[in-house]
């Protein structure tokens, strides 16, 4: 059982840590957009966006699964989970377990992608600060 459990954290540890990363490259991006080029952050956008566009789907699916799996937790009765407890019915908990996980999982994987879409939004904004001091640039040049 324990070897269960190790396994699960593990795995979680690892995509935890990944988000951390995406979340430091965002900061990063964030920090040093000043000092990008314009055809930097839109080549930046465009990796992110090609990214999210093959991705889509797998958190399209991850999205509809914790949606589902929120329903089973709150039609989940703990009386009955008791009382599975007491009579020690492991098939049941055990179902009740992996479908623990999975959410955990699930919730993890939704997070991920709504960090690769606030990055994408992130670069969208820097792309648009960029144009808009570039419209104000050439607009004082032409009026002097």
């Amino acid at each position: 059982m324990n070897e269960k459990i190790n396994s699960f954290t593990n795995n979680l540890r690892d995509k935890l840590n990944a988000i951390n990363g995406r979340l430091t490259s965002i900061k990063s991006t964030i920090e040093f957009a000043s000092q990008e080029t314009e055809t930097t952050i839109e080549s930046k956008l465009n990796e992110v966006k090609a990214k999210l566009k093959t991705k889509k789907n797998e958190f399209a699916t991850y999205r509809t699964k914790l949606e589902h799996l929120v329903t089973e937790k709150e039609s989940e009765v703990m009386s009955k989970v008791d009382e599975w407890k007491i009579k020690r019915e492991t098939e049941h908990l055990n179902r009740r377990a992996d479908r623990a996980e999975d959410y955990a999982a699930s919730g993890i994987a939704v997070a991920m992608a709504a960090i690769n879409e606030a990055e994408e939004s992130v670069l969208e904004a820097i792309a648009a600060r960029l144009d808009a001091d570039k419209s104000v640039s050439a607009k004082a040049t032409s009026v002097s």
